[in-house]
């Protein structure tokens, strides 16, 4: 569209109007489209009006999306997240409240800055802690925005910000969580540095072994005296099932199934004892 420019003559002060104030570019005159499509009842006519306004307003909505560019989302990305703002804005928006403009710019940077808030995050944040990292955020700059400021302690933000100190200690811990730290960054500079994979613990297998051994100890016990002694030498000193039946006289298929009915039976009972268990809210003690 046209840009008004105020013309004065020379050496005469230059006066500033609502009529002369200089609109973007990209802000087409549109209020007799808004005004016939708020008219116009749901239906093909009414949607070919919608899209020639997003059409006329997109090139907006992209320099508002140029406005968050470099901050780690591609620009592509944001302008069609600007282009959702401009559809929400237009749906929404009353003409007889005033210019399309002033109601569609703060909507537009809204679902962009919500689209930062909600989706950039390394780590997922609760909405309510997210919050708190702001207010702690600004409480912050606010109280070291003075040269020679100190950094300003729990206490004194949540005197400023009016919050808990739980939650200034909420909103501090998730000032760190806008991204993170690869397991491969060294954390010493030293020749023998180690990384931060290096500090993680992790499950020891072997807990789960004395687990299963201490669970099976009773049923064992009550099996008969030579099927504890066959799994002892299957399981403990290794001897294949021919050499056990050499051994005990007796033939390999009984050998295997003297295994296999032992095994099935500890097992069995210690899988119900687990059970029993959890049915009852724990193991039953005597006092």
């Amino acid at each position: 569209m046209l840009i008004e420019t105020p013309t004065h003559r020379p050496g005469t002060p230059e006066t500033t109007t609502t009529a002369s104030r200089r609109r973007h570019d990209d802000a087409p005159d549109t209020a007799a489209l808004f005004a016939r499509m708020a008219e116009l009842d749901e239906g093909p006519e009414r949607e070919a009006v919608r899209d020639e306004l997003v059409t006329l307003w997109l090139p907006m909505a992209h320099r508002i999306a140029g406005r968050f560019r470099d901050r780690g989302e591609s620009i592509e990305d944001l302008r069609q997240v600007a282009a959702l703002g401009l559809v929400k804005a237009i749906d929404r928006f009353d003409p007889s409240r005033g210019a399309f403009e002033s109601y569609a710019v703060p909507t537009i940077t809204g679902e962009v800055k919500r689209h930062f808030r909600d989706r950039m995050w390394a780590l997922r944040v609760p909405r309510r802690v997210q919050e708190l990292r702001n207010k702690v955020r600004v409480a912050r700059r606010e109280l070291t925005q003075n040269p020679g400021s100190p950094e300003p302690s729990v206490a004194d933000l949540a005197t400023h910000t009016g919050l808990t100190e739980e939650e200034v200690n909420a909103g501090l811990e998730a000032l760190d969580s806008f991204s993170t730290l690869s397991l491969d960054a060294e954390l010493s500079a030293d020749d023998d540095g180690y990384s931060l994979a290096d500090t993680l613990g992790a499950a020891d297998s072997a807990y789960d072994v004395v687990v299963d051994r201490e669970s099976a100890k009773e049923g064992l016990r009550r099996l008969p005296e030579r099927e504890r002694a066959i799994l002892y030498m299957r399981f403990f000193e290794d001897m294949t099932q021919s050499r056990i039946a050499d051994h005990l006289g007796i033939s390999q298929m009984h050998v295997s199934r003297l295994i296999s009915r032992s095994c099935a039976r500890v097992r069995d009972e210690v899988l119900g004892q687990r059970t029993g268990n959890r049915g009852s809210g724990g193991p039953s003690t005597t006092a």
